[in-house]
């Protein structure tokens, strides 16, 4: 069974490929592809070497982050996250900018965040589940060597939809 898939660039960075998949629906429920290896948006495609999944509960906050080598997937395949990508590239005219995503388990979007980017989510539902496929060419970046940016610096002034976000260590202020 093939399913339509739109791929299109991000509104602000056209590096950024917003993923929307179709779904099938049944007596039995639904069926949707996350990623599918042919689907050609990068020349040079891309090899997913790790996939990950993160649980949380509604207000928590995870990232910003992300480093020089690795591609990252992101969906949510449970509830709802509010997902934020900001480029951290120095010598981009978009330095420092960011743009936001809801990604839910209805709406099957998916963003693919190329190197130099970070990125994070904040769970808006009571619980949600976000994938992370990850792509790199040799030795995978753990989360010790990641760039942080932090969720609420004031160069970037992303508008999250909570003041006081549960965090964690290196997430905050």
């Amino acid at each position: 069974m093939s399913f339509k898939v739109n791929i299109s660039p991000s509104e602000i960075f056209p590096e950024v490929k917003i993923i929307k998949s179709d779904s099938f629906f049944d007596y039995r429920g639904e069926l949707w592809t996350v990623w599918d290896k042919n689907y050609d948006i990068l020349s040079e495609g891309l090899e997913f070497k790790i996939s990950k999944f993160t649980r949380s509960h509604k207000n928590v906050l995870r990232g910003l982050h992300g480093d020089r080598a690795t591609w990252r997937y992101v969906t949510c395949i449970y509830g709802e996250a509010y997902q934020v990508i900001v480029d951290n590239r120095p010598d981009s005219t978009n330095y420092l900018k960011y743009e936001s995503f809801v990604l839910s388990d209805r709406n099957h979007l998916g963003v693919l965040v190329p190197p130099n980017f970070v990125n994070g989510h904040l769970c808006l539902s009571d619980t949600c589940i976000v994938q992370y496929m990850k792509s790199y060419p040799e030795t995978y970046v753990d989360w010790q060597d990641q760039q942080v940016v932090k969720w609420n610096d004031k160069r970037v002034g992303i508008e999250w939809p909570i003041n006081n976000p549960i965090l964690r260590g290196r997430d905050r202020v």
